[in-house]
């Protein structure tokens, strides 16, 4: 390949000042513009050829423009300066300083050279424009008389037709025979150093692969109903395996006897023909006997009966094996030299016998299985698409128009082998796809040892792994169909190229490469931040002994840097200017002051709480109706996980904005306070040593502050008296309370030291005949009844109840109420 132009340019440009850089620049650009104009006139028949021409008139292109572009700093700066010294003086107005009129004349004459060159420039790139044009008409008229040109058959059949055949296989012959005594004479060792290699190289992709897919390359016997997606598994690794492995040996072998200098220039020619033919025709075969499985009719990937599968295997795999001898030939006529006739007559007869298979192919009526034999079989749409191919192949040929007829007969055998191996491949995504599918698979069965994921997580991948092989296929099968059909991988790749590199949809350009890129950046940096995150938490806080809600706060913080600052790199790196991101922003403005106020509230105040710390992770805290421990904080809410296991997430403007209790701010340690009620009349004294003695003898009670026992108040009902306790971990106050609880009531009833509850009397006096005899109470008068606040009814009593350390209520029901 020549050197490419920005490369020229480079060397061109080396020394001097601008203009003189350029002007070689530029001058070293047009004499490579006529070097191509001259190439493309001479190979004006050679398709290959042109598109490399092609490709480097592109880079031309781009070159020319990168010269324009190199001015513009320097135009500015000209036009800057000439504005500021302004206009030449008129005839009637004072002269002006000599310095400064020569300074406005340099700049002038320097502006216009540069205006010179960069009309040269602009002219040389139209012509390169026009060049690239014109091959591209070239390209065209090339193609369609390839398949459009008629050849007289008559000609090409007649009897020195076959005296030419005799003297070319003759002539062929003589070429191989000399070359191979050439070989077992001077270069058997290297022949054989170089076969073993490549049998060494196909043998180990062979190795690696039985072993990573093993079960997937032969049919299992032993499964007697395999799914379809194990039968798609076989079906795609039992092609591609072996036929890369023959496609790696035939490569190696070539490359190893040219490495030797074993290869002669003709004989290579025809062993890289006969290698391709035969990997295709291998590839075909392998495809055919895993699609239709002539001899295993569960293995059998399509709905078809077992005799329809052996007459279309032997049709498939006859037309890849005549269309591959009819290429092999045609290199052997270019290598050799053969008359036209002969040419013409071999393709003939191959593309004549190829279009009668492929009649064949389409004349097969398959039933639905092996089960489906009663009644006529119709003909599919399928079966009317091969007729009219084998069909329109055939009177091609015969009419003359061999090209066609080969073009055809080509796109046949290889485009059909690649889209049938696509149709697999995708059959085999969809499969992949449904859910429970790939948990089945050796992959799967990998992956949930491995990384020990569950079955939903492993359907997600399944799923990416659809997506995966649907790009990936198309990725591959659409640039190969393409070759086929008359397309260079030049064409292919500057089309990548330009789809990569530059997407225009209105005025907005960007490049699927560098938001690809962008993602890769941003990923890379996510995982480097949790990874991060871990080492410094793992390794760095934890021990130097941090505080866990500090550890929390710092990985959160570090968390959020490293995202925010992956993302900037990310969409640098992608090809945004992050200065247009500043009218996204007044945009957004609008809208966040109104409708996403709440949300940038909660980020701030989230914020807030990470850095000013009011409560952290594992602290008991009170906000509100919410009582909890606090599990984790964002920047949008906080996560409480309450004492009866339910989370709650609060925003965290709210715990800004509002009061919030926490326990365990400092340090845990806390005050309980139990409150008991004795009985009026108990010794008061005594009541104060029991309970103060029970304080002091629970082990998690603090020595210092000692416990307190606090004389409250005169109760209604009770002597008011309150134990305060102080805990060295708060959390642990149920567990102390429910224990002293306990404790009390035993050391109360030892020392007969009653509790007293709420109760209430009423008595009723009856005053005579007021009340009447309904409502007077049958049997004797009673003195009282007495009526208590729980929920039993009313008991009669006949005698006043014993006097009690309880409050009474006595009062008089008016007769006329």
């Amino acid at each position: 390949m020549p050197v490419s132009a920005q490369t020229e340019t480079a060397k061109a440009a080396a020394g001097g000042s601008l203009l003189d850089r350029q002007r070689a620049a530029i001058e070293a650009l047009i004499k490579r513009v006529e070097n191509l104009q001259r190439l493309v006139e001479q190979n004006a028949t050679d398709d290959a050829r042109l598109v490399e021409l092609r490709l480097q008139l592109e880079d031309l292109a781009a070159a020319f423009l990168g010269a324009g572009v190199e001015f513009r700093p320097r135009l500015n700066e000209i036009n800057l300066r000439l504005d500021t010294l302004g206009p030449a003086p008129g005839e009637d107005q004072p002269p002006e300083p000599e310095i400064v009129a020569e300074e406005r004349a340099a700049l002038v004459r320097e502006k216009a050279e540069i205006n010179v060159l960069l009309g040269r420039a602009e002219s040389e790139s139209l012509r390169v424009n026009r060049l690239i044009d014109q091959i591209s008409a070239m390209r065209r008229d090339l193609f369609t008389d390839t398949l459009s040109k008629r050849y007289d058959i008559v000609s090409a059949l007649s009897p020195g037709t076959l005296d030419d055949l005799i003297a070319e296989a003759r002539d062929l012959y003589r070429a191989f025979a000399s070359w191979l005594r050439f070989v077992t004479t001077f270069k058997w060792q290297s022949v054989l150093i170089a076969t073993l290699l490549a049998v060494g190289a196909a043998g180990l992709l062979l190795l690696i692969g039985n072993r990573f897919f093993s079960g997937m390359v032969e049919v299992d016997e032993a499964q007697p109903s395999p799914t379809y997606l194990s039968r798609l598994s076989v079906a795609f690794w039992s092609t591609l395996l072996p036929s890369a492995s023959l496609a790696v040996f035939f490569g190696a072998s070539y490359f190893f006897f040219d490495y030797f200098n074993v290869l002669r220039s003709d004989i290579a020619e025809m062993l890289s023909t006969f290698a391709q033919v035969a990997v295709i025709v291998f590839f075909v075969n392998r495809l055919a006997r895993a699609a239709l499985s002539p001899g295993r009719a569960d293995w059998r990937l399509l709905p078809v009966d077992s005799k329809s599968a052996f007459r279309l295997f032997w049709l498939a795999w006859m037309t890849a094996v005549i269309n591959g001898l009819d290429v092999a030939m045609n290199k052997i006529n270019q290598v050799m030299g053969s008359p036209l006739s002969l040419t013409i007559a071999k393709s003939l007869i191959a593309t004549v016998i190829v279009g009668v298979l492929v009649t064949l192919i389409g004349l097969v009526r398959p039933a639905r299985g092996d089960e489906d034999t009663q009644g006529p079989r119709r003909l599919r749409p399928l079966n009317y698409f091969f007729l009219v191919l084998g069909i329109g192949t055939t009177v091609a040929a015969i009419l003359g128009y061999i090209g066609f007829a080969r073009f055809l007969s080509k796109q046949i055998v290889i485009t059909g082998a690649i889209g049938a191996t696509m149709y697999i491949g995708f059959l085999s995504a969809s499969a992949i796809s449904r859910e429970g599918a790939f948990i089945d698979t050796a992959l799967g069965r990998f992956v949930r040892r491995r990384f020990l994921l569950e079955d939903t997580s492993l359907d997600q991948l399944g799923l990416v792994a659809s997506v995966c092989t649907n790009i990936l296929i198309i990725a591959i099968g659409f640039p190969l169909i393409l070759l086929q059909w008359g397309f260079q991988w030049g064409d292919i790749t500057s089309w990548a190229y330009r789809l990569a590199n530059e997407i225009t949809i209105g005025s907005v350009s960007f490049s699927l490469v560098g938001i690809l890129t962008g993602v890769l950046v941003f990923a890379l940096g996510y995982f480097l931040t949790r990874g991060f995150q871990g080492w410094l938490d793992g390794s760095v806080l934890a021990r130097g002994r941090v505080d866990a809600g500090v550890r929390n706060s710092i990985r959160t913080a570090v968390g959020y840097a490293g995202i925010a600052v992956a993302a900037l790199i990310g969409v640098s790196a992608a090809g945004i200017n992050l200065s247009n991101l500043a009218l996204v922003a007044g945009a957004l403005s609008l809208g966040i002051g109104f409708g996403l106020q709440n949300i940038v509230s909660n980020f701030v105040s989230g914020l807030i709480l990470l850095a000013e710390r009011p409560f952290k992770a594992g602290d008991w805290i009170e906000a509100g109706a919410v009582t909890g421990t606090v599990k984790r904080i964002s920047v949008r809410a906080t996560e409480i996980e309450t004492f009866q296991r339910q989370t709650v997430i609060l925003p965290n403007s709210d715990l800004i904005n509002a009061a919030v209790g926490n326990w365990t701010h400092r340090n845990k340690l806390g005050r309980v306070e139990i409150r008991i009620g004795v009985a009026y009349g108990s010794d008061v004294k005594r009541v104060h040593d029991i309970l103060l003695e029970i304080g002091r003898s629970h082990p998690l009670v603090l020595k210092n502050p000692e416990p307190f026992v606090f004389f409250a108040d005169f109760g209604a009902s009770s002597l008011d008296f309150e134990l305060r306790l102080y805990l060295s971990d708060i959390l642990s106050g149920l567990s102390v309370q429910n224990a002293i609880r306990f404790q009390i009531v035993e050391a109360f009833e030892r020392e007969g030291i009653e509790i007293p509850f709420p109760q209430r009397d009423i008595h009723i006096k009856d005053a005579t005949g007021l009340l009447g005899d309904a409502a007077r109470p049958a049997g004797p008068p009673k003195a009282g009844m007495v009526e208590k606040d729980d929920p039993a009814p009313p008991v009669a009593q006949t005698e006043p109840a014993e006097p009690k350390p309880r409050r009474r209520r006595r009062g008089r029901i008016d007769p006329d109420s």
